[in-house]
């Protein structure tokens, strides 16, 4: 179910899916009222109907966002239960979802219609995947999709629990996965983002999978992309 985290700012944790059929992985989506009254929705989790009934009594849903092409499970769904909301690809998502009539893929500036209430930046410079972050303004609050991975060490057990620890996704120092660093060709993009983020200088940290933070937000997230150089 939705929960406020700030004036304008809600999240919603949906079930846990199986990444390569065996990691376990929490899901969270957030949605944002925007100045005009629109709802911005970012990485859409499971839909059922008492979820959708919350979601339409904050405001008519306009944006449909996936912040990389690992989150689009559930566009589909949503788009069908509200159709007028324009979907949002992120970058090559659309040769993935050529069943997803896309109305606009992610740039490395804000869409005009939410750029006064949220910001963001796209991390490029890897062969696997681009990964737009994003910035509530009012909240300072930040979204991190896959890019920075901070499982629960409780809910973290076993071999595969103990493979997540190798790959440094576990607890507050949490970070990106070790494979994914490997991908980087183009580190000075990959920092070039990172500095774009740190100077929005974020209070609070949303991660799609695992524990965010409430404060000292900017300084979590210098230390989980330390790696970048």
């Amino acid at each position: 179910m939705l929960s406020a985290i700030d004036r304008d700012l809600w999240i919603a944790d949906g079930p846990v899916v199986r990444f390569l059929g065996l990691f376990p992985y929490p899901t969270r989506m957030a949605v944002v009222r925007l100045r005009d009254g629109g709802l911005w929705v970012w990485s859409p989790i499971a839909l059922d109907e008492a979820l959708a009934e919350a979601v339409a009594a904050l405001g008519p849903v306009r944006h449909l966002v996936s912040p990389n092409k690992l989150h689009h499970l559930y566009l589909g769904p949503w788009k069908q239960r509200f159709p007028e909301a324009r979907l949002y690809a992120s970058p090559g998502l659309a040769r993935r979802r050529a069943d997803l009539a896309f109305d606009a893929e992610l740039t490395d500036g804000p869409d005009v219609a939410w750029a006064e209430d949220v910001d963001q930046v796209i991390f490029r410079g890897s062969f696997f995947m681009d990964d737009a972050i994003f910035f509530h303004r009012a909240s300072r609050t930040a979204l991190v999709a896959d890019l920075v991975q901070r499982f629960d060490p409780r809910e973290t057990r076993g071999w595969t629990g103990f493979l997540m620890r190798l790959d440094g996704l576990v607890g507050e120092r949490g970070s990106t996965p070790r494979e994914w660093r490997a991908c980087y060709w183009n580190r000075r993009a990959g920092r070039a983002a990172r500095n774009a983020a740190l100077a929005w200088n974020p209070r609070r940290l949303v991660v799609a999978h695992g524990m965010g933070v409430e404060e000292g937000a900017r300084d979590v997230l210098a230390h989980a992309l330390a790696w970048l150089g």
